[in-house]
C-alpha cells in the first residue's frame, strides 16, 4: 500500500504543524473580502488556525491573522470562526 504525503500547514498562532485538513483556513480573496474557508478550496491568500478557542483568543489579541492576510478582520468573521470551532469539537471545546 502506497503512503501519500498530506499537505502540511502551520497554525499562524501557535505554529503547530498539522495536516491541512486539521486546520481551519481563513482566506482573503482578490476583492479583499475575508471569509472562513471550511473546505480549503477558495482562491486567495490564506491563513490557518487550529480548531481550538485558545488559538482564537490569541488571534484576536495579537491580530496575527489580520497581519497574515494584510487586512482587518471583522468581529463577524471571528464569531463565525468561534462557531465552527465549537461545532467541530462537538461541545468538547479546547481552550
Amino acid at each position: 500500500m502506497k503512503l501519500t504525503n498530506l499537505p502540511q500547514r502551520s497554525c499562524v498562532i501557535c505554529r503547530a504543524q498539522k495536516n491541512k485538513n486539521e486546520l481551519l483556513r481563513i482566506v482573503k480573496n482578490k476583492d479583499n473580502i475575508v471569509k472562513v474557508d471550511e473546505r480549503g478550496k477558495e482562491s486567495g491568500r490564506g491563513a490557518y488556525i487550529c480548531y481550538n478557542l485558545e488559538c482564537l483568543e490569541k488571534a484576536k489579541k495579537s491580530k496575527r491573522i489580520e497581519k497574515s492576510l494584510e487586512t482587518p478582520i471583522s468581529e463577524e468573521i471571528y464569531s463565525q470562526i468561534e462557531n465552527i470551532i465549537k461545532k467541530q469539537s462537538g461541545g468538547d471545546v479546547i481552550g
